[in-house]
């Protein structure tokens, strides 16, 4: 189906706040050149001819959008899991990532990968690549192809890599960046590249230099990441003496919002100046909490985020997470804030399920623009959710069905996707 006018039918279920849910049984939510149109009760007259799809009681809700995820390391999921945040990436990280310099590997790995995003319940993504461009065009090639709307982008490592991992200089990381971007600007109909500086561990002063130059140049979006382990925050701060929190690193360079759009992954132990800079500048925070569990790096404080009105989405962060599906992000976001309420601060409310599917729908969609919800004039990502393949004898509501769906987070749950008014499964 491409994008002409449609009709689906079902339980339409979105949020019309990050506190609320719109729930409408056998209702119609319309899409309109690639755009959604609106939800009815029922079929307004002007509607009447279209071709409509009847999914019954089954619930269509807005695409899932996946903020930090990277791809590389789909192939060891559930690897090192013992391991703390810096062994983790010495020790498995690096020299998986560094295989990717062989092509044929790449698009080996890379297409499963695709396919796997492609039949879970995201419609979005922000995606690490490597620093490898043969292998980064292989991976936007195959996700293009899977009409998944996504960012990916060439990371960018001069430092404190590995012998097999590492680029020689700022400049050669300038350069590499510079070519991919050439290439690949506008080269695919559904992926879009991401100036992907590693981290500030792995990325010289000369090379963010380099880097804020082609932000600027051609106002591209940035995503990295940002006091995800009590290590890696000192590390920076033996780096940058000059700094006073980790944010700065990034922000003296110009890439930490404003009218650069950035991602941060993770913000587990962001300072009260990180955070009050990260709402000056509308940084959105991708918060990771699987990964954060399995790493140990701790709870983010997402219940002050989402009360101080920043920006926030999910990621799966794979492979420090395991498992790609943002309704599992969900789920374990709400799992930890309960323990951040319970153990750290009980004035720190657990999330509820209305703010885990606000932050993994229109709160991370909103950083591709209009996407991750059904109001009028969004672009029109749906997820069919059937519930059949979890029996029970009992009579639930939309809502309770949306719940035990989230947590139980199953592909085998999916009987229909559209992104941007097509259908791609």
């Amino acid at each position: 189906m491409s994008r002409e006018i449609f009709a689906l039918k079902g339980t339409i279920c979105y949020s019309t706040s990050p506190t609320e849910l719109s729930i409408t049984e056998g209702g119609y939510v319309v899409c309109e050149n690639g755009h959604c149109a609106g939800v009815f009760p029922e079929l307004p007259d002007r509607y009447r001819q279209i071709p409509c799809t009847d999914f019954g009681d089954e619930l269509i809700i807005p695409g899932l959008t996946d903020l930090h995820i990277h791809a590389p390391q789909y192939t060891f999921r559930a690897s090192g899991m013992d391991l703390e945040l810096l062994d983790w990436l010495n020790t498995i990280t690096f020299p998986q990532e560094a295989r990717y310099e062989d092509t044929e590997f790449a698009r080996a790995a890379y297409t499963i990968f695709a396919e796997d995003l492609k039949k879970g319940p995201n419609t979005r993504a922000c995606i690490f690549g490597t620093l490898h461009v043969p292998a980064t065009e292989i991976l936007m090639e195959l996700l293009n192809q899977t009409g998944l709307k996504t960012m990916v982008g060439k990371v960018n490592m001069d430092r404190n890599g590995s012998p097999v991992l590492q680029e020689t200089s700022a400049q050669a990381s300038a350069d590499a960046t510079l070519s991919w971007l050439e290439d690949t600007l506008t080269k695919f109909e559904n992926v879009k590249p991401i100036l992907t500086p590693r981290f500030i561990p792995s990325c010289s002063d000369e090379l963010m230099e380099k880097l804020s130059a082609l932000q600027q140049k051609y106002h591209l979006p940035v995503q990295s990441h940002l006091s995800e382990n009590l290590g890696e925050i000192a590390w920076v701060q033996e780096l940058c003496p000059d700094t006073h929190f980790y944010g700065e690193a990034y922000s003296r360079f110009g890439l930490f919002g404003g009218d650069c759009p950035t991602i941060m992954a993770h913000c587990v132990h962001s300072s009260d100046e990180e955070i009050a800079l990260m709402k000056k500048q509308g940084v959105y925070i991708a918060h990771c909490p699987q990964s954060n569990i399995n790493l140990s790096s701790g709870i983010a404080p997402v219940r002050r985020y989402l009360d101080e009105g920043l920006h926030v989405g999910l990621g799966s962060d794979v492979a420090g997470g395991t498992c790609s599906s943002i309704l599992r992000a969900m789920a374990d976001a709400i799992q930890v804030s309960k323990l951040y309420w319970r153990l750290i601060d009980s004035s720190m409310k657990p999330l509820t399920l209305e703010e885990a599917f606000y932050m993994g729908t229109e709160g991370g969609g909103s950083f591709f623009g209009k996407a991750g919800s059904f109001k009028e004039g969004y672009e029109f990502d749906a997820v069919v959710l059937n519930s059949s393949t979890i029996p029970t004898p009992l009579k639930l509501s939309p809502k309770d069905r949306l719940e035990r769906l989230v947590y139980l987070s199953d592909d085998r749950n999916i009987s229909a996707k559209y992104t941007a008014g097509r259908k791609i499964l």
